[in-house]
């Protein structure tokens, strides 16, 4: 019974371990976005958005023109930004893990999920 009870108690403690939030570092950043496409919904409308292996992202949302910016990811920050046209500065997005889900968050928005597809895939298959 004892050994029953030590089991629960470490599968109860596994299942807290995974459904923590972890901010990505820049390494882990660099590596799920680069050269794959991120999908999720963006102020109620899906998105498309791929981020090539030379800096270029490519921002697709259902019924508006594409945009082509700029991307990079911050070393010491940790956090991926972006700059599109008619911007003048870099913005700044950590992603964080939760759950098996990524999030872009903010300090001005909320966590906004988002998932990723390997390769480029700015339009639905």
């Amino acid at each position: 019974m004892i050994r029953v009870l030590a089991a629960c108690a470490l599968l109860l403690l596994a299942n807290v371990a995974d459904a923590q939030s972890v901010k990505l570092s820049a390494e882990q950043i660099t590596g799920l976005l680069s050269g794959n496409t991120a999908l999720g919904k963006w102020d109620g409308a899906r998105y498309r958005q791929y981020f090539s292996e030379d800096g270029v992202t490519i921002y697709a949302q259902e019924g508006a023109r594409s945009a082509r910016g700029e991307w990079r990811v911050d070393e010491k920050r940790d956090e991926y930004q972006s700059i599109w046209p008619n911007d003048t500065d870099w913005e700044g997005w950590y992603v964080m893990e939760y759950a098996g889900a990524y999030f872009w968050v903010s300090k001005a928005t909320p966590p906004t999920p988002f998932r990723v597809e390997q390769g480029e895939h700015l339009v639905e298959d």
